[in-house]
Formats: C-alpha cells, sequence, structure tokens
C-alpha cells in the first residue's frame, strides 16, 4: 500500500462513510463499514485496480448490505420503537428552498426512517443512484446484477418512497425560530406555548432500545405531547435544559436533564407547526454526540419514570 493508495482512501472516506450511514442509520455500524472497507483496500494491489473508487464504493456497499441484512433480523427483536441514530452536521444559512429540500432528502432523521421500507439491495440501489448520483452501470457493478435490474429496483424504490419523502421545505431561519419557541415552552413547562407551535394531529415517536422508557407506539394528538413535555418540566423542575443543534443537516434539540444528555429530537414542520418529532433517547445512539459535545449522558436509571396517564415518558 503506497501513499497515493493511501490518498484516494482518504478522499473518498466521506462519500464511503455517507453511503454506509445512510444504509444503515448508524453511526457506529457505518465506521466499522468503513473500517473493514480500509482492511480490503489495504490488502490489494493498487496496480490491479482500474478505479480506486469503483471499486471502494462497490465494496462498501456490498459490506453495507450485509450488515443490513443481520441487523435487520436483529431489529425484529428489538425493544419498542428503532429509530435511525442522529449525527450532528452543519447547519450553514442561507439556503435556497431547493438546496434545504434536497439536503432533507439526502440525511433527515425522517427520510431515513422512510428507507427502512426497503430491502437492502433495493436501498442500496437507490441512494447509489438519486442521492450519490452514480450511473447506472456504476449501481451495476456495485450490486453484481445487470442494469436493467438495478433500474427496475431503483424504480419501485422510488415508488414505495414518495409518500414518506414528500415534505415542506422550511427555511432554516424558521425552523430555528419554531424549534426556539418550543423549547422554551418545554422548559418552562408552558403548555399554552407548547400547544401553539404543536399541530392538532402531530405524533411523536421514540426509541430507548429497551435501555430507558419509550412509547411502544407513536404519541398523536398536540395536546397529549404537550402534556408529556409538561410532566418532564415538573418531574425535573429546574433541572431540565434545551440546546438547538444541527441534527443531520436540519436544526433539532438536544435535551438535558443536570448537565448530562437525555436525548436527541428531530423536529418536522408543515405549516408553521411541528406535525412530527423523532425522540432518540437510546444511550448507545447518543454516545457519538456526547462524546463529539464533551458531555456525559445521563445514567438512564434517572429518566425510568412515568407520566400521569401511565406511559412511559419520552
Amino acid at each position: 500500500m503506497n501513499d497515493h493508495s493511501l490518498d484516494s482512501f482518504l478522499r473518498l472516506r466521506p462519500r464511503l462513510r455517507g453511503i454506509a450511514y445512510r444504509m444503515l442509520g448508524s453511526a457506529a455500524d457505518a465506521d466499522e463499514v468503513v473500517q473493514d472497507a480500509w482492511l480490503r483496500w489495504h490488502g490489494t494491489d493498487p496496480a490491479a485496480v482500474a478505479n480506486a473508487e469503483a471499486w471502494l464504493v462497490s465494496v462498501t456497499t456490498r459490506l453495507a448490505i450485509d450488515r443490513l441484512r443481520a441487523a435487520q433480523s436483529r431489529r425484529e427483536q428489538y425493544v419498542g420503537t428503532w429509530l435511525p441514530e442522529p449525527i450532528l452536521t452543519e447547519a450553514e444559512a442561507p439556503h435556497t428552498p431547493e438546496q434545504m429540500l434536497e439536503r432533507a432528502d439526502q440525511l433527515s432523521l425522517a427520510f431515513l426512517a422512510v428507507l427502512e421500507r426497503l430491502a437492502p439491495e433495493a436501498r442500496a440501489a437507490f441512494l447509489l443512484r438519486d442521492i450519490f448520483e452514480a450511473e447506472y452501470g456504476e449501481v451495476a457493478a456495485a450490486l453484481g446484477k445487470s442494469e436493467a435490474a438495478c433500474r427496475q429496483l431503483v424504480h419501485r424504490a422510488r415508488t414505495l418512497l414518495k409518500d414518506g419523502r414528500a415534505r415542506q421545505t422550511v427555511p432554516p431561519e424558521d425552523q430555528r425560530r419554531l424549534l426556539s419557541a418550543f423549547a422554551e415552552a418545554a422548559s418552562r413547562g408552558d403548555i399554552s406555548g407548547l400547544k401553539a407551535v404543536l399541530a392538532e394531529d402531530a405524533r411523536l415517536i421514540s426509541d430507548g432500545g429497551g435501555k430507558v422508557p419509550s412509547f411502544g407506539v407513536p404519541l398523536l394528538g398536540g395536546q397529549r405531547i404537550a402534556q408529556l413535555y409538561l410532566a418532564t418540566s415538573l418531574r425535573f423542575a429546574g433541572r431540565v435544559h434545551y440546546e438547538l443543534a444541527p441534527l443531520n443537516g436540519e436544526w433539532g434539540l438536544l435535551r438535558f436533564i443536570d448537565g448530562a444528555l437525555e436525548s436527541a429530537q428531530a423536529l418536522r414542520i408543515e405549516d408553521g407547526r411541528v406535525v412530527g418529532i423523532h425522540v432518540q433517547r437510546n444511550p448507545d445512539k447518543l454516545r457519538h454526540i456526547a462524546q463529539a459535545l464533551g458531555h456525559a449522558q445521563l445514567d438512564p436509571s434517572v429518566t425510568n419514570y412515568v407520566t400521569g396517564d401511565g406511559a412511559a415518558s419520552s
């Protein structure tokens, strides 16, 4: 392995990690896939590889497909609802509506959750073609299939994801303003303020991974969601703090209790109201964010409580 081969891998590493993360919805798994790809690249004679990028993308994609198949089997026994692992990203402004929509389509937690509808090979074909703009010949080489078969995979994936990807574009400044209002109301336990920014048919989904309490089914309705945040505020009076953070290319919220990270929350906005909230509470899926911020994570035992209506809190 020469310096040129190392440089090639380092140059392509962000692309490889991007493919693996979108395939798996897990930063830790994506890092392991990229590491495995590096080991295979390191053991390969560069002179025998005509196109380093095509080779590395193919290997990374196949490794991710294999890992996703294994992960899907494990997720059948997952406790509660499985949600993707959030990551910290940049949230530069300004963005055009087209750029915002593109970024949301490529990386948002809502989009990654929608991708769970796809079988591993269909997911890979769709991502390579529509997100990473690979030619069908490249997709075919990565999947070991004919171009015609890959076209069919991508077409079916687009059809299956069509409704799930529909969303409104929210400028970053508007998103930040509404999330700030939500966070302020949640911190104060202001139920009127919460209801003012929540849609009547808002939907909250939480992932505790069996490590901390979470809802087994979505919590529906702005009123119930507002009461949930009120309960948290009352339970931890003066100890709850929210911070805006760029999560998966969009503004999201980090919730801290006693200064320790308790959850990462992605809020979806339509018509000036919050219509959906993904609450990631699984400590394993918060580790990367906590480490990046230099924060401790909340002891899971601290959050082992229930709200007044008997449902596990988010």
